[in-house]
């Protein structure tokens, strides 16, 4: 059905009662109007910039233009712009985190954290999430996935305060080590790379297990009794048809953990300690002070941006190019 066909449907509906024409209807057979919207609908092509239009607008202004802004001001001299003081252009923000070793270990200690909790999410969410999709009945899995999502309906912080209670010296945890006898005293786990990793994995555990179970969902249940009626075992299906079928899963689970573990910031101020500065903290600082740190902590932002979506891409490449060899 083309435009036309539509408008002349609605036109005829406008005027049924009595042959009294609403404003609606008036509008359809006014000359001007039928001329713009055959213009802008006369292709699909039109169609679908029309409709994308506003997306695309809210991706470059409001998510690639913070970005860009904050590149821009990453070589400037100072910032926020002074009356009377034009900011120059120059290097020595990128420069000073190569100048200063106190700079570089917090960076590279962020990603090995990263690159060691998403594989630590992996490994325990996977477990989940094939249990979801392979033995629990579909009537059932909604309702399973929604008791997972409650405890993420609410924000970073409340459930970072969630760890600190569980984790503290008369927490959950020390409270039935010491009911069972294993312990005498409390075990300091705050304020260590123990709770930080765990406060972490908690908070990003529903963006590894949300693809994993997609993944996993969508293979075919006749494959593994093929295999199985081909005389492989549990360890020979799951790793020659399980796990090369769920590599889109892992891929998507592993990046987004790994991008968000990066970046966050509240989690490691109340959970970590002298020893497990982030490199997020030490970006903060830079915008924490008056004067013209801010460029600085622009410039260190833009490295932390650049490294971790190269590592991403990277993954995402070795991923696709491994994931066929991964069946043989």
């Amino acid at each position: 059905m083309t435009q036309t066909d539509i408008e002349q449907a609605e036109l005829g509906s406008a005027t049924k009662d009595g042959g009294k024409r609403s404003l609606w209807g008036a509008l359809l057979t006014n000359g001007l109007y039928q001329s713009i919207t055959e213009t802008l609908f006369k292709t699909q092509r039109r169609q679908f910039v029309l409709l994308a239009s506003f997306p695309l607008f809210w991706v470059f202004f409001a998510h690639l233009g913070p970005i860009v802004e904050m590149f821009w001001i990453s070589f400037l001299d100072s910032y926020p712009p002074t009356a009377g003081q034009e900011p120059q252009f120059t290097f020595q923000n990128w420069a000073a985190f190569f100048n200063e070793q106190i700079f570089i270990i917090p960076y590279f200690r962020t990603l090995a954290f990263a690159t060691v909790l998403t594989f630590s999410t992996l490994v325990i969410t996977y477990p989940v999430a094939y249990f979801l999709a392979k033995h629990v009945s579909r009537k059932n899995q909604l309702l399973l996935l929604l008791l997972l999502l409650i405890p993420f309906w609410v924000g970073e912080i409340v459930r970072t305060y969630a760890i600190m209670i569980l984790l503290g010296n008369n927490g959950a945890v020390n409270l039935i080590l010491k009911w069972l006898g294993l312990i005498e005293r409390p075990i300091p786990f705050m304020y260590t790379s123990f709770s930080l990793g765990m406060g972490i994995i908690y908070l990003t555990a529903l963006y590894m297990l949300l693809p994993l179970y997609s993944a996993l969902e969508k293979i075919p249940r006749n494959y593994l009794e093929a295999g199985a009626d081909l005389g492989a075992g549990a360890w020979t299906r799951f790793r020659r048809i399980t796990l090369p079928l769920s590599r889109e899963g892992i891929a998507s689970g592993c990046t987004l953990v790994f991008l968000i573990s990066t970046g966050y910031y509240a989690t490691p101020v109340l959970l970590g300690g002298p020893s497990t500065t982030v490199f997020a903290e030490t970006i903060a600082g830079f915008f924490h002070v008056a004067g013209d740190q801010w460029p600085t902590g622009a410039a260190f932002s833009a490295i932390m941006l650049i490294t971790t979506l190269a590592i991403a891409g990277i993954f995402l490449k070795l991923m696709g190019r491994d994931g066929k060899g991964m069946m043989q």
